[in-house]
């Protein structure tokens, strides 16, 4: 990983789980695997002591809970634990998968997918037990919740693969010896199977057969926790990689309906709405259905006939960005939708300051929508122009580019130095003979999408751990004054809970002066926006890193 990454990395896991967990992951992000009888030190700090050893353990265990860390035996015979830096840049990403199941499915689906990530994995149970408490508690009308709802709620999410089961660790033997390094697995038929509960009344517990469980301490820890025994040691987890299709899709769908129209583009997210489960996340198309089974299953708004179906199929499979592909002619042949992504533009999925219009027809137009305004505040406007000739015209000699471009010699060969020394373009050599001798050589330049994406992910990374560094320098900042903030708005609860006078929550209101209501407005707008450029950070951050991911795999 690159030291942007590694520094994002550090912040991230210091903010969801404090120093010590911070403390091993980042070590173990250095060094690579290692075993746990290597205490962890600050890296670079010699004088530094290790981390005792009980904590090393404790924090293991929520890196292992949270999938974060994974762990296998190695040859020489003690398990070696490894930091997955991929999953860990993930938590940038966790309130917009939130968000998502929101709007997928509702308030319930949305507290589940939260209580998942918040706890890494958790039974059914528990999940819809701690689902249902927290609605409860949220009702105005303070009547308790029917779990069938929470359970519901579940069952889509698990239908539609945005959560799937943990894999377990088979049973032990008879004689009850076993590899020292358990091997978690689970069948693929298993993954998305939601067991049967019997949860039943309503509120803040579930009803469940605790006292059927042998012995009082099982007994009573599962009731605290809200458990059933009919789903022990069966755990869930949500399923990022859907997620991820999920949000892959959804641009998709935007690019049709701004490079179309609005029926163009309910065709294709009709056509991805039926192969969503069946389509692997790394498979660069859509399952093949034929023209009769995407009519059947356009909405009940759309009132298109057949023969029109058929033209905007026609229309989509013909358009040069390929969205849709199209193989055979018997029955009328079967369509795909193709969803890689060095191909596209998407608009949604690109913060719209970063998008300018003109480059569907370029090559890699995601990168390039993303690097060309980019250009003009670091080189300037002249080093874009050579930027998009390259582009177009893929290799060009240096007086071609001057010639092309009608930049004076000296400036084009100081622009082109510039861009190569920041990786956006590159410079090939073709020999005239074998020597290479420079007389006989011909240097053309040309840009490399992909590193171009690749520096562009790089000034990413930097970006939003600069974000967070100084969202949590402003909190350090006025901390007095927010818990000050904080206490008042306790105390205020309590009173109007207990049936105050107005002049009395008036006279606690009051605790807070003007100027401070001021500074903590200040702050509070302060925070939003650097929330919300992280957030849209995270947007480009995803786009780079699915262009570079299937540009990669592409044969």
């Amino acid at each position: 990983m690159t030291q942007a990454e590694l520094r994002l990395c550090s912040l991230l896991l210091q903010e969801h789980f404090g120093e010590i967990v911070e403390k091993v992951g980042d070590s173990l992000l250095r060094t690579g695997p290692r075993p746990l009888r290597l205490r962890t030190a600050v890296p670079g700090m010699a004088v530094t002591p290790p981390t005792p050893l009980p904590q090393v353990k404790k924090a293991l265990c929520v890196l292992i809970q949270h999938h974060l860390v994974s762990y296998e035996a190695s040859p020489r015979g003690p398990v070696e634990y490894e930091a997955r830096g991929g999953r860990i840049l993930r938590l940038l990403r966790y309130p917009r998968y939130v968000y998502t199941a929101k709007a997928l499915y509702g308030d319930p689906a949305e507290l589940l997918v939260e209580e998942l990530l918040l706890h890494g994995r958790l039974a059914m149970s528990r999940a819809l037990a701690r689902v249902a408490e927290r609605l409860s508690d949220a009702a105005d009308d303070g009547k308790p919740l029917d779990y069938s709802e929470v359970s519901n709620a579940f069952v889509r999410l698990a239908d539609t693969h945005f959560i799937q089961r943990c894999p377990m660790a088979p049973e032990p033997s008879r004689s009850g010896e076993g590899p020292p390094v358990p091997t978690l697995t689970i069948d693929q038929r298993d993954m998305y199977v939601v067991p049967r509960l019997s949860l039943g009344g309503k509120g803040k517990r579930s009803r469940s057969c605790d006292e059927e469980e042998d012995g009082e301490h099982k007994a009573k820890r599962q009731k605290q926790e809200g458990g059933s025994s009919e789903d022990d040691g069966i755990y869930w987890q949500v399923n990022l990689e859907r997620f991820h299709q999920h949000f892959r899709d959804q641009a998709l769908v935007s690019a049709v309906s701004s490079r179309m129209d609005q029926t163009s583009s309910e065709v294709v997210r009709t056509m991805l709405r039926m192969s969503e489960v069946t389509t692997a996340s790394g498979a660069s198309h859509t399952q093949p259905l034929s023209s009769n089974e995407i009519f059947r299953s356009l909405p009940a708004g759309y009132n298109i006939g057949k023969q029109v179906l058929d033209q905007y199929l026609a229309l989509l499979a013909d358009d040069p960005l390929e969205f849709v592909g199209k193989s055979g002619d018997s029955g009328g042949g079967t369509y795909t939708v193709k969803v890689t992504w060095g191909h596209l533009e998407l608009p949604r999925a690109i913060p719209t300051s970063l998008l300018i219009p003109g480059h569907l027809e370029l090559p890699g137009a995601i990168p390039t929508s993303l690097l060309i305004p980019l250009l003009p505040p670091r080189f300037g406007s002249r080093c874009a122009r050579i930027f998009r000739l390259l582009l177009r015209k893929k290799h060009l000699e240096q007086k071609q580019v001057e010639d092309f471009a009608m930049i004076p010699a000296k400036e084009a060969k100081d622009m082109l130095y510039r861009m190569l020394s920041e990786n956006l373009v590159s410079l090939q050599e073709i020999p005239k003979t074998p020597d290479h001798a420079p007389s006989r050589t011909f240097y053309l330049y040309t840009v490399n999408v992909v590193a171009a994406a690749r520096m562009v992910l790089h000034r990413c990374y930097k970006s939003v751990a600069n974000l967070m560094e100084r969202r949590q320098h402003e909190t350090r900042e006025n901390k007095r004054l927010l818990e000050k903030s904080q206490r008042v708005e306790a105390i205020l609860a309590s009173m109007q809970a207990t049936g105050a006078e107005p002049a009395q929550l008036r006279e606690v209101e009051e605790m807070v002066t003007g100027p401070e209501r001021s500074q903590l407005q200040s702050l509070k707008r302060s925070v939003s926006k650097l929330d919300a450029s992280e957030n849209q950070v995270d947007e480009t951050i995803f786009v780079l890193e699915s262009f570079i991911e299937s540009t990669v795999k592409r044969p």
